[in-house]
């Protein structure tokens, strides 16, 4: 019985490894590595009927990670904040080589990167111990969801 109580309390004290991708369902596979996971419904309808859910992800160096998945189990958007940039590549998926071109194509700089390339649209701004961002794809989002209101 005490040994049951230990393997329990250990496995509560490890991270979980988790990340949400770009047009993929909600994932608790390798990727970024979380202290703590929370779901919940989007605030503007009841639950059962909510255009999606939020599912946020803090990771082990502090980057809170937000990935809304719709109805139909989709993420269509991620938003991320924290004193470093999380891993865009997990974040991104299929869409990271989206971001790369985007970012060739944007004056370089210490400015915020805010680009659309094809279905992506990505806003990234910050500095040392300070960024935040969201990207989502156009053609995934819900009908009647203002991603300007996704923090």
């Amino acid at each position: 019985m005490k040994s049951i109580r230990v393997v329990a309390a250990a496995a509560m004290l490890l991270p979980v490894v988790c990340h949400a991708t770009l047009g993929a369902a909600p994932s608790s596979s390798a990727g970024v590595r979380a202290t703590s996971t929370t779901s919940r419904a989007a605030l503007t309808a009841p639950a059962s009927s909510a255009p999606y859910t939020v599912h946020e992800t803090r990771t082990a160096d502090g980057v809170t990670v937000r990935e809304y998945a719709s109805a139909a189990n989709v993420v269509f958007a991620v938003t991320w904040q924290g004193p470093t940039r999380p891993d865009m590549q997990a974040l991104l998926g299929s869409y990271f080589p989206n971001l790369v071109a985007a970012g060739q194509r944007a004056s370089r700089g210490t400015g915020p990167l805010i680009a659309r390339d094809g279905d992506l649209q990505i806003e990234s701004v910050g500095n040392q111990g300070a960024f935040a961002g969201r990207a989502y794809v156009l053609r995934l989002v819900p009908a009647n969801v203002n991603v300007d209101a996704l923090q």
